[in-house]
């Protein structure tokens, strides 16, 4: 049976709340990140009793807290009770933050004390070597203020994922939504960034007026050299491969847009590799890719 701090469901293993360093029994009814989405919030892959990429979460929150001039709970304390609360389990964690209580309004408080939630929840599915992907009818509105970090209003993401999903036979549904801003250039996945390779040349969007600047993400670009730009739908459809990343599902490569199909491709392949020395919830298999193969 779950304890006081351990509310488990369907989809959480075991949740935590906290106020300031202190734990609660609920959450408060006059939170702000419940009324107005007023919080950021983090989900990182844990691999046997570890979260690898702490500090990397933590800085992106930190961030965020900056932009929206967040308190934040002191990080030994945050880290602790993730790695307590994920135990020994290769699991996902997440990690939200809110501005804490307030009245009703927009103003926030003067001063605010956080009101902070750690969950537990399952791995994922494992995906396919080649993923199936749609153009998302739901635009990304444009607001500089929030592009890059990870704030708790995901609406726009809700709506795409929620669109009815057309028969994409013979690749089956789309298992991914891509999103383009209000002005039409494509900036990432409902859930995930994307990186397009053309002629040995990596692109990824420019997150500078919308969209979240991913853990995953900021890996890549330390790995490869990439240019970050505008790139439209044409960009994307004619690229020789099409990547989505993302720090709980790791590296896709996407096999099927509407009727442009891709082969697996060998770059997309050596990041992995890259990928399974860095993180090591990301292994290949024991046998290793081949020459044209995909984990």
């Amino acid at each position: 049976m779950a304890s006081r701090d351990e509310v488990m469901d369907a989809n959480i293993d075991a949740a935590r709340i906290f106020r300031g360093p202190t734990r609660i029994d609920r959450l408060p009814a006059d939170n702000r990140g419940l009324a107005y989405g007023d919080g950021i919030f983090e989900t990182m892959r844990g691999a046997g009793g570890e979260l690898p990429w702490w500090e990397r979460h933590w800085r992106r929150l930190q961030r965020g807290a900056e932009r929206l001039q967040l308190p934040l709970p002191p990080e030994s304390l945050a880290r602790a009770e993730a790695e307590q609360l994920l135990g020994s389990a290769d699991a996902v964690v997440k990690l939200l933050l809110t501005r804490g209580s307030g009245g009703r309004g927009y103003l926030p408080p003067p001063v605010a004390e956080p009101v902070w939630i750690l969950s537990r929840h399952p791995l994922p599915a494992p995906e396919p070597s080649l993923v199936t992907v749609r153009w998302c009818r739901t635009r990304l509105s444009l607001q500089p203020a929030l592009a890059g970090i990870k704030h708790c209003n995901r609406l726009e993401q809700v709506l795409a994922r929620a669109e009815d999903e057309p028969d994409t036979a013979p690749g089956g549904a789309a298992g991914e939504g891509l999103m383009r801003s209000t002005d039409g250039d494509a900036v990432c996945a409902t859930a995930a960034n994307i990186f397009v390779l053309k002629r040995d040349c990596w692109t990824t969007p420019l997150i500078d007026r919308c969209g979240v600047e991913g853990t995953m993400r900021g890996w890549v670009l330390e790995q490869v050299p990439v240019e970050q730009r505008r790139l439209c739908v044409e960009d994307v459809e004619s690229a020789d491969a099409l990547v989505l990343v993302n720090a709980v599902r790791g590296i896709l490569q996407v096999g099927r847009l509407g009727d442009r199909v891709w082969a697996p491709h060998p770059a997309v392949s050596a990041l992995r590799r890259r990928l399974s020395t860095a993180h090591p919830a990301f292994p290949l298999p024991p046998s290793g890719p081949g020459p044209m193969e995909l984990s």
